[in-house]
């Protein structure tokens, strides 16, 4: 036992500090010399020492053949014993004291006495797995460490960490059942979850535990491994995401409903919002690609074999008129753009019913995208007007409100009534997607009147002539001074219409007057 100690680097200064022992071999070494000093006997069992036999023999000793190390209490009381068995064919490698009167194992830290005071003092307190972990961490200067006591972290546990200090440092070892462990600790920790109250994690090499570490590579690399620590949202990320691949929007929902699951349980509905956040923040990294640059859409259309070979040349004559057509649509893209991001900056609570249609709202400027980018990654939370405005800047903001087309909308000038703004953004999202599929049929169709015109094209030209229609009618009549939104919502025709009798005075055609 003696030499184990000193292979794992323990001195005899430190056994006696930890006031490190040995159980021989035998059945009753324990049990003989207690009786022999007039210990009750039902004290030596109730303190878990021993255990009553059930062959109708003499109780027996609980440890035998083991290292042992005392497990103390906060205030310094011995209440139990863990110990190391040298058999290395024994069951149990590690064994504690069965829960007694004074034993609690998932109410008891190890270490807890010394590594609240040092904790008091500034030391960082971290969390290890096992008693030889806390002693190497000890003696290596951080003397803020504990270790659960062959269970997992219990609420009680954390609430004792929680006491000591407001991020403990999770440093479980760097193999599959270390990481196992500390998956399960976010189970536990999230619905605790508190403002100035959470978890870090330090991730070790693979393979290696504490001990391991500060023996091979010192302490400079340990203090260094525990001032990166993680966030607690970062591994719970890294265990929904790691290992799977996201390659359908089916997949996409089952991330997106799995990380949903988890932060329902979060009890703090800014913690839990703040969580949802970030979560967002990471599946919009993990989700979004690149953008082709160049080509449009005829860049995207089949090469058409069934044509003669003199039709698949584009005439340069067609390229320059599809190109002016194109030119107007794309300008009231961009007003009507500026009036949707507008509306839900005002109003953002409506954000969430249509996260689908922005994902999907080609934002020809880099102004119009970076707030397109910025609505979908934070959502509902604080003040988004003004947090764009910190974040992104306030000339941004200044620029898309400033906008006369956008002052008078009335999604701007009711800030706050979801009701009109539910509409407002149904009917331009409506538009901006009729009028970009309109556009896109006219390009085409002017590209292909180089040849000769069929039936086919002038009925994908009045399908799209007809959903334009439709859109820019809405869903209202007018028989009534008011139309009424797919929400039942009601607005003032004469406001609603105020947007796009602007767009009718506005020329986009090439060589119209300057706006």
């Amino acid at each position: 036992a003696r030499d184990y100690l000193v292979r794992r680097g323990l001195s005899a200064d430190a056994q006696a500090r930890w006031g490190i022992g040995f159980a021989p071999d035998g059945w009753q070494n324990l049990w003989d010399a207690l009786t022999a000093k007039g210990v009750a006997t039902d004290l030596i069992i109730g303190a878990g020492l021993a255990k009553p036999s059930d062959k109708g023999k003499q109780p027996y000793d609980v440890f035998r053949g083991r290292i042992m190390f005392p497990i103390r209490d906060v205030r310094g009381r011995a209440i139990a014993f863990g110990g190391r068995a040298m058999d290395p064919d024994d069951n149990a490698k590690y064994l504690n004291s069965p829960e007694t009167d004074l034993f609690d194992k998932g109410r008891t830290l190890f270490n807890h006495g010394p590594a609240r005071e040092a904790a008091g003092k500034g030391q960082p307190l971290i969390v290890a797995e096992g008693y030889m972990d806390v002693i190497a961490l000890v003696e290596a200067g951080f003397a803020a460490t504990v270790a659960p006591l062959g269970t997992a972290i219990t609420e009680t546990q954390l609430k004792l960490l929680w006491r000591m200090a407001t991020e403990p440092i999770i440093a479980l070892d760097g193999d599959r059942a270390g990481l196992s462990a500390a998956m399960r600790v976010i189970d536990t920790a999230l619905p605790l979850l508190q403002a100035g109250q959470s978890l870090r994690f330090a991730l070790l090499p693979d393979g290696q535990d504490p001990d391991d570490l500060l023996k091979t590579q010192g302490a400079a690399v340990m203090r260094g491994l525990l001032d990166q620590a993680i966030p607690m949202v970062q591994l719970l990320w890294r265990r929904e995401t790691e290992g799977r691949v996201f390659d359908s929007p089916e997949r996409h929902a089952a991330l997106e409903k799995s990380l949903d699951t988890a932060t329902k349980g979060i009890a703090d509905p800014s913690i839990r919002a703040h969580y949802n956040r970030a979560l967002k923040d990471l599946r919009w990294a993990l989700f979004q690609t690149p953008r082709k640059v160049g080509g449009g859409a005829r860049a995207t259309r089949p090469f058409r074999r069934d044509q003669p070979a003199w039709r698949q040349n584009v005439h340069p004559a067609a390229s320059s008129k599809a190109s002016a057509l194109g030119a107007g649509a794309a300008s009231e893209a961009r007003l009507r753009e500026a009036v949707i991001l507008a509306t839900l900056i005002a109003t953002p609570a409506v954000i969430t019913p249509f996260e689908a249609e922005l994902e999907r709202m080609t934002c020809a400027e880099a102004d119009h995208r970076a707030l397109r980018d910025y609505i979908l990654r934070h959502g509902v939370i604080g003040d988004l007007r003004t947090d764009i405005a910190t974040d992104l800047g306030k000339d941004i903001v200044d620029a898309l409100f400033g906008q006369a087309h956008v002052a008078i909308s009335p999604a701007v000038r009711k800030a706050g009534d979801e009701g009109v703004a539910r509409m407002c953004l149904a009917e331009e999202l409506a538009k901006l997607t009729a009028r970009a599929g309109h556009a896109r049929e006219l390009a085409e169709a002017v590209e292909d009147l180089a040849g000769v015109a069929d039936e086919g094209l002038t009925w994908r030209l009045s399908q799209a002539s007809a959903a334009l229609d439709r859109a820019a009618r809405g869903n209202g009549d007018d028989k009534t001074e008011y139309d009424t939104g797919p929400n039942g919502a009601r607005m003032n025709k004469d406001e609603r219409s105020a947007f796009d009798a602007l767009l009718g005075q506005i020329a986009f055609e090439k060589g119209g007057p300057a706006h």
